[in-house]
């Protein structure tokens, strides 16, 4: 599923590499630990976190994660917004809390690892 359609799907806003929106989603990741989305997310994962800092850019270069999105009405610092533009990271985000938007992209289709 492209991540366009889950911005669409899930009501969700677009805060950096609007142009990066047509990349596949295949699967999804949800965790706000650094080190447990390095051990444990898959290339291609749409990231559910409410992290905010630049770090969560790096990890998801790192792990080629298409995608990342803020839960809670969390806004992410500029310096995020700045580093996941320059390495073309679409980072999105909802006012949705995280269980709701994990179910939401479950009834997409996403899935997690197995």
């Amino acid at each position: 599923m492209k991540i366009a359609e889950i911005v669409k799907s899930c009501k969700l806003q677009v805060l950096s590499a609007s142009g990066s929106l047509d990349r596949e989603a295949a699967g999804g990741y949800a965790s706000d630990l650094l080190s447990d989305v390095m051990a444990h997310s898959n290339k291609g994962d749409i990231w559910i976190t409410l992290q905010t800092h630049p770090n969560i850019v790096a990890v998801a270069v790192l792990k080629e994660i298409c995608g990342i999105v803020l839960v809670n009405g969390r806004k992410p610092e500029q310096d995020t917004v700045s580093k996941a533009e320059s390495e073309s990271i679409p980072i999105m985000v909802t006012d949705l809390p995280a269980f709701e938007l994990i179910g939401e992209l479950h009834a997409l289709g996403l899935r997690g690892k197995r």
